[in-house]
């Protein structure tokens, strides 16, 4: 139990709060782990609006959204930024140290692969089948891979699906020991299931060091002041978020939220009230 919460509900607060998402592993989590606390804590209504990225800025800037929790800057979602960085208000930093980059199974030999420029040769190709596992359309790390696969000279087709498809094709060749190349983010629960590692990208076509920011549309602070405090204070270590992603792979979103509420009651009482406490 979160101890002194008090007094959060006002008149704004009735009309919900709208907090889009997209289904990436760790924007699904801190999306569900926010709209819980705010509607049980601050005593305010959620609805969460599922969309790709690009209208997910769109609608945040035109206020059809209140605020968005997955804006990775300052490289990833650079394009969508730029359209829109007039027209929102950036909340706070959920977490650092975020990355994008390319992956290979522990299985495949660094001697055989350590930099996305070794794909270039063609016996490592064939062994590929020529392709790089990638996520949908829409996401920045698919518009940098597209870069990779051109900065590298690459004769490789970058596979767009979404990452629920890229996931069950990294875990059916991982079962098989079949040689593959995927596109990936930290933080990702794939890294606590599978034995994975980053090959390097000496160009710097995928970018470097990330953070993830919570954004609002515009008036959004005055309309709802508590749940824009708790957004502002809301920030996670990546390995907690990572082991968190973890648990929702083996039961479920709401059951991991739960879990991570009640193993976190310190800090959770942070995000909500200002306050610090010992941990208990």
């Amino acid at each position: 139990m979160v101890a002194g919460l008090t007094g959060f509900a006002n008149a704004q607060d009735s009309k919900p709060v709208k907090i889009g998402w997209t289904a990436w592993a760790d924007a699904e989590f801190v999306t569900k782990l926010a709209a819980k606390l705010i509607t049980d804590k601050l005593n305010t209504k959620v609805e969460l609006v599922q969309t790709d990225v690009a209208p997910l800025y769109q609608g945040v800037a035109r206020g059809d959204l209140d605020a968005m929790m997955m804006a990775w800057l300052p490289q990833t979602h650079a394009d969508y930024w730029k359209r829109v960085q007039d027209k929102v208000a950036v909340l706070g930093v959920l977490y650092t140290d975020a990355k994008l980059g390319w992956v290979v199974p522990d299985y495949i030999p660094e001697d055989q692969i350590s930099s996305i420029a070794d794909l270039k040769k063609d016996e490592i190709k064939s062994k590929l089948g020529g392709e790089v596992q990638g996520i949908d359309p829409g996401a920045g790390l698919t518009r940098l891979s597209h870069k990779a696969v051109e900065d590298y000279g690459l004769d490789y087709k970058l596979v767009e699906s979404s990452e629920a498809a890229m996931m069950t094709t990294i875990d059916r060749d991982m079962r098989s020991k079949k040689w593959f190349v995927a596109t990936s983010w930290s933080p990702h629960w794939m890294f606590g299931k599978y034995k994975l590692r980053y090959i390097a990208d000496p160009k710097g076509s995928l970018g470097g060091v990330e953070r993830v920011y919570a954004i609002s549309r515009k008036g959004f602070q005055n309309d709802h002041p508590d749940v824009a405090q708790f957004l502002m204070r809301m920030n996670l270590p990546l390995k907690e978020l990572e082991s968190a992603m973890a648990d929702a792979q083996d039961t479920s979103y709401e059951q991991a939220v739960d879990k991570y509420i009640a193993s976190h009651q310190a800090r959770v009482n942070y995000w909500l009230t200002g306050e610090i406490g010992e941990q208990g």
